[in-house]
């Protein structure tokens, strides 16, 4: 179980991993995978942006885009639905290739949201 929740944090930790050079990498090990924003959030340090995680049970891949704003998730396929934890996670033992590509394009397209609202100077409220 263990080397197949090596290959599962290895794929998903690869999603995230292009846009670390925009943002803080806060951990990079091989557990933990983390990535906070340069943005500001209310509390006064950077805004969370996604992680991956190994734990005991499954992989988690968190993407906090989406739980502000949730409207990402409306395409989201029914396989996806079912692997999601709260709002913003989704929990793996394995991962497809259908489920990374799926994953990579909600990323980008959180990425590119999460942009559009920082840059137009909106903020918490």
């Amino acid at each position: 179980m263990a080397a197949d929740f090596d290959a599962t944090f290895a794929a998903l930790r690869e999603i995230l991993r292009p846009y670390a050079r925009n943002m803080i990498v806060v951990h990079d090990t091989p557990d933990n995978y983390y990535l906070d924003s340069k943005y500001t959030a209310p509390n006064g340090h950077p805004l969370f942006f996604g992680a991956v995680r190994k734990g005991k049970s499954y992989v988690s891949f968190h993407l906090i885009p989406v739980y502000m704003f949730p409207d990402l998730l409306t395409e989201l396929s029914p396989a996806m639905k079912k692997r999601m934890q709260g709002k913003s996670c989704f929990n793996f033992k394995s991962v497809s290739e259908e489920q990374l590509a799926e994953l990579r394009e909600l990323t980008k397209r959180g990425a590119a949201r999460a942009k559009e609202f920082f840059d137009r100077g909106r903020a918490f409220s």
